[in-house]
């Protein structure tokens, strides 16, 4: 128990690391933010303060103890932002090192995924007294 709580921890940490430090650009639409989402991929102005504002939620969502439901949430959003990033990147025309290095953040997010469900499924498991005993 203590160890998958400790995995989690870990690829939960980084995970929201990463995904936090994404959205900082975005928030405040930096140069580099509007250069990469407006300039290469063609998104409009007005999405990358959204998505950024979007990623810190999910990432507070991930943090925050209990609101199973949110988690959920919060994780099938910020996978969808990564996978919808590769897409972007790749249709673009992004050579592999550009989209390649996605795999990190979705590993990281995997990871954290599997490892939240395995510790839901450990603490059931411990607490499950059968009716009849």
């Amino acid at each position: 128990m203590k160890k998958t709580k400790t995995i989690y921890w870990v690829f939960t940490s980084l995970f929201a690391f990463m995904m936090f430090g994404s959205a900082i650009p975005d928030v405040f639409s930096q140069e580099v933010a509007v250069k990469g989402m407006h300039i290469d991929l063609g998104y409009p102005l007005y999405f990358i303060p959204f998505i950024g504002i979007a990623k810190w939620l999910g990432v507070a969502a991930i943090l925050i103890p209990g609101y199973p439901r949110i988690k959920e949430w919060a994780y099938a959003g910020l996978f969808f932002d990564l996978i919808g990033a590769t897409y972007s990147i790749i249709a673009s025309g992004g050579n592999v090192g550009q989209w390649g290095f996605m795999i990190l953040p979705l590993a990281l997010g995997t990871l954290s995924y599997y490892y939240y469900h395995k510790r839901k499924t450990d603490v059931v498991s411990i607490n499950f007294k059968p009716a009849f005993i």
